[in-house]
Order: C-alpha cells, then sequence, then structure tokens
C-alpha cells in the first residue's frame, strides 16, 4: 500500500510529460535549435516546483519512504563538474531526444527504441559509480 502513492504520481508524472508534449523528439529538436520557447517554459516550470518542493521538505521535515529523514548538503563550488556533466547530458540529451523522464514515459508510450537508449543510461549511471572516485566533484 506504501507504493500506491508513488504509482500514481508517477502516472500523474507520465501524463503531464506526454500532454505538454515534453516527450516530443521534434519539441526538444525545437529547443535545441532555438526556435520555441516550449521546452524551456516547461523547464523553467519544473526547476521552480522543484525548489517550492525542497522548502517543503525542509520547512515541514518531510521524511523519505523509508522514514528517513531527507538531508540536504551543501557543496563546494566547482564549474568544472557542471561543465562536465552538463556536456556529456546534453549530447545525450540531443542524439537520443530524450532525458531521463521522458525517456522511460516514452517507452510507457509505446516506443520501444527508447529501451535502447535506457539501456545506456543504466550502463552510464554504472559506468559513473565505477569511475566517481577519478571525476571532478
Amino acid at each position: 500500500m506504501k507504493f500506491i502513492k508513488f504509482l500514481l504520481l508517477g502516472i500523474v508524472f507520465g501524463i503531464v510529460m506526454a500532454k505538454s508534449e515534453a516527450i516530443s523528439w521534434f519539441r526538444i529538436q525545437e529547443m535545441f535549435r532555438f526556435q520555441a520557447f516550449h521546452m524551456y517554459g516547461i523547464i523553467g516550470t519544473a526547476v521552480t516546483l522543484g525548489v517550492i518542493g525542497v522548502a517543503i521538505i525542509k520547512k515541514f521535515k518531510i521524511r523519505d519512504f523509508h522514514g528517513n529523514p531527507i538531508l540536504f548538503y551543501p557543496k563546494e563550488k566547482s564549474v568544472t563538474r557542471y561543465l562536465i556533466g552538463g556536456i556529456i547530458f546534453g549530447l545525450g540529451w540531443a542524439l537520443s531526444g530524450a532525458c531521463p523522464g521522458p525517456m522511460v514515459v516514452n517507452i510507457g508510450y509505446g516506443f520501444l527504441s527508447m529501451i535502447v537508449v535506457f539501456f545506456f543510461a543504466i550502463v552510464g549511471t554504472y559506468l559513473y559509480g565505477v569511475f566517481m572516485k577519478k571525476l571532478p566533484h
């Protein structure tokens, strides 16, 4: 029963992504070519909601799924890690036409070619774990 609220949130997330056309490769292409504001509006809304969500988590001391407190630690400032990570993420996004959220929604929508993209996202995550200590943090 604990999983039901997360399942419902995932379903709502998928519907919002599909209805806002954030899963459309053409919308992503328009964004990278600076031809339309649509995706920037969606990303800006997501960032704003994320800031509000973090503020709510901090204010009400909301706990995670297992009942542990959610803690936020300050990170040291670094330009290198954000440049490297942003370039890798941006290249993957531009080549595949999907970031992690829309990738899963596209699979659910029946775009089975996204399974290949999802597989390599998992491989990339694994490789990050392997090389994490050698990367700038």
